[in-house]
């Protein structure tokens, strides 16, 4: 496409963010900002690209074609150190899209300068874009500043398995907090269970259950139903479950959850909650921002 064509195209797209930058909520003014160059997917963790998979509708393998560098009064406001460019991209694979993608997108994208101050060479290169639809045919919107990662196949089989992982009927769902805690003490010193109902965005009952026996290391599950059986385990690190539980629960076991246990039973509750969460590890993100 001549250069003439594709400035007549992007003048009414950023005339529109200019005047209500709702058009694209993930450069809105209270939009998390990224402080550093986000092209490359080579120090994401797994809890950076689940959270971008989570947050996109649309998943895609493009190669950059024409970029177009707005100016100021097009551009809107951009944070120090970044360049506000309009992309149109050939869509070499669409990862994820129920609808489908045109073979062409455009978007807004604000490039990472160099220490000359100077754009990336984006051109021609591979990346995977995390995005949700436009307003206008052909036109997408990045999900956050940093939602477009340098493509290679590794990278692509990443973000292939954590979709398939986020779609999967079976896929555990989003944790918003905590509900009640119960403990029973067993009849020995050093005994006892201690159940932790989880509150989900979908209310599926999630619960953690801990148990201590003297003279054994205690052993934790997390539960994806109603009852706890021999089948619940603890999840394995770099899963979906482990994330959502590693990236979503509170650092402590909040009163109300243990509001209806005696004094005791509520101090064991929270030191078993305390040793799912040491288990669990750290929810490792390099990301400036924890959420798209």
């Amino acid at each position: 496409m001549k250069s003439s064509m594709v400035t007549k195209s992007v003048g009414p797209l950023c005339l529109i963010f200019a005047a209500n930058s709702a058009v694209f909520p993930a450069f809105g003014a209270n939009a998390p900002m990224i402080t550093q160059p986000s092209s490359s997917a080579a120090t994401f963790t797994y809890a950076d690209i689940a959270d971008l998979s989570d947050s996109a509708s649309l998943v895609a393998n493009v190669r950059i074609g024409n970029i177009i560098t707005l100016k100021p009064e097009q551009a809107g406001e951009v944070p120090a150190g970044y360049q506000r460019v309009y992309i149109e991209a050939e869509v070499t694979s669409l990862i994820r899209g129920e609808g489908g993608i045109s073979p062409t997108v455009g978007y807004l994208y604000d490039a990472p300068l160099d220490t000359r101050g100077k754009l990336p060479k984006l051109k021609k290169s591979q990346v995977i874009l995390f995005a949700r639809p436009g307003t206008r045919p052909g036109q997408i919107q990045l999900v956050a500043r940093d939602a477009q990662i340098a493509s290679t196949p590794a990278e692509v089989e990443r973000v292939r398995s954590i979709l398939s992982a986020l779609v999967s009927a079976d896929a555990p769902p989003r944790i918003i907090g905590l509900g009640d805690a119960f403990h029973v003490a067993g009849t020995i010193a050093g005994e006892g269970e201690t159940q932790i109902f989880l509150r989900t965005e979908n209310d599926d009952p999630v619960s953690l259950s801990i148990i201590r026996r003297p003279g054994q290391d205690p052993r934790w599950a997390v539960a994806l139903g109603e009852i706890v059986d021999e089948a619940a385990r603890a999840p394995v690190p770099g899963s979906l479950l482990w994330y959502r539980l590693a990236c979503s629960l509170p650092t402590t076991l909040p009163t109300r959850s243990v509001r209806t246990l005696a004094v005791q039973d509520a101090e064991a509750a929270r030191a078993d909650y305390q040793f799912v969460l040491q288990a669990l590890g750290q929810c490792a993100r390099n990301r400036k921002t924890s959420r798209p």
